[in-house]
């Protein structure tokens, strides 16, 4: 038996996964989170660090001897060891050439230890078991900011072909030292530049009003709608970063653009609390054809010379769905939009391309984003 369906033709594109749905309230029940939630200052930030190294000690399952840049790398390394070998000499399975990254975080010092990620760069089978030698980390002004060696710990196991999850990328706890420091200093400054994470005009603002009253002075000021300058008064120029603790700590309610997010690759919707839509008329059904193969035997009558055979037949049923019009009226909440839609009994992967539909109908007050 066969049976074929012709509905909507986004579904085809869609695995059959539950949807989830995230309503937020209205502005009225917002919650509030910090400022330092919203934004980052300026020259506080992480800084990212590279280098190129060899894992040794893995079962065979490095990489080949055809991978030339692995083998002169164990010659030179070999060579600075006091060991005068050639790469013609060296013929070994249990070495891995891999490129070690890692994030240097602000103010860090000498002395820390910041874990690092190993991912392989050649032919290696896996680097499970595996030991990384030791390892300069460069900045992007080619100088060394934290040394890095240790044993790899893999989230995966392979054996006799199967695998479990990825073999060619390890991680180590605390894995690098830091070694040289990335010069920052708070203490002195006259101002201070923060930085949203989501820039947005009415979000600026409400956080510059909420730290000027706390302050009860003018000293914060929206440039645009991603950047805000706060003056820091003379008597905590030398106290910094006691001044940013208290601003960082003042809650402010968000602002954020009306917008529904479509993944159609896993069926998820997002939709965003201020999605408004105009007075519309909904209308949603399923045509499906469904085309049934079955078997039939023929038998002659009783005094005919004759065989008996099997006939193969096909049936097929279409069926449309029965479907309701639903108005909608205008400037509709998040959750009269979904009791709507809910009327028309439309599941969470239909609504795809309904708010499609809606959207190119000029209706919905809202963007669309498919990813």
């Amino acid at each position: 038996m066969h049976k074929r369906a012709i509905g909507n033709p986004i579904r085809k594109y869609i695995c059959p996964v539950m949807a989830f749905f995230i309503f937020w309230g209205s502005f009225s029940n917002a919650y509030a989170v910090r400022i330092k939630e919203l934004i980052a200052i300026r020259g506080v930030r992480e800084n990212q660090l590279i280098g190129y190294g060899l894992v040794v000690g893995l079962n065979g399952t490095g990489d080949k001897s055809g991978s030339e840049f692995m083998v002169q790398s164990l010659a030179n390394m070999m060579e600075r060891m006091g060991i005068h070998v050639t790469k013609n000499q060296l013929k070994v399975k249990n070495v891995a050439a891999v490129m070690v990254t890692a994030k240097l975080p602000p103010f860090a010092r000498v002395g820390n230890r910041i874990d690092i990620m190993v991912s392989s760069v050649g032919d290696a089978k896996s680097l499970a078991g595996g030991t990384l030698l030791l390892t300069p980390l460069n900045g992007v002004d080619g100088k060394v900011y934290a040394l890095a060696q240790g044993a790899l710990a893999l989230g995966g196991a392979g054996a006799d072909g199967a695998t479990k999850n990825h073999l060619l990328a390890a991680r180590i706890a605390g894995g690098a030292s830091i070694e040289k420091e990335i010069p920052m200093q708070l203490n002195g400054k006259k101002e201070l530049i923060f930085t949203l994470f989501n820039p947005d005009f009415t979000t600026a603002l409400r956080i510059t009003e909420t730290i000027n009253q706390t302050l009860e002075k003018k000293l914060a000021q929206a440039l645009d709608s991603g950047t805000i300058s706060l003056a820091v008064p003379k008597e905590m120029g030398k106290d910094v970063a006691s001044y940013i603790c208290k601003i960082e700590n003042l809650e402010v309610v968000p602002d954020t653009v009306a917008t529904i997010v479509v993944n159609e690759k896993t069926g998820t919707i997002v939709i965003g609390e201020n999605v408004r839509i105009s007075t519309v008329a909904v209308s949603h059904g399923n045509l499906s054809i469904t085309i049934k193969d079955h078997e039939e035997v023929s038998q002659p009558n009783p005094l005919a010379q004759g065989q008996t055979v099997t006939l193969k037949e096909t049936s097929i049923e279409i069926k449309e769905d029965e479907s309701k019009v639903i108005l909608v009226p205008e400037a509709s909440t998040i959750g009269e939009l979904v009791r709507a839609l809910n009327a028309i009994g439309v599941t969470p992967r239909d609504l795809i391309s309904i708010f499609q539909s809606i959207k190119a109908s000029g209706a919905l007050q809202a963007n669309l984003v498919i990813i």
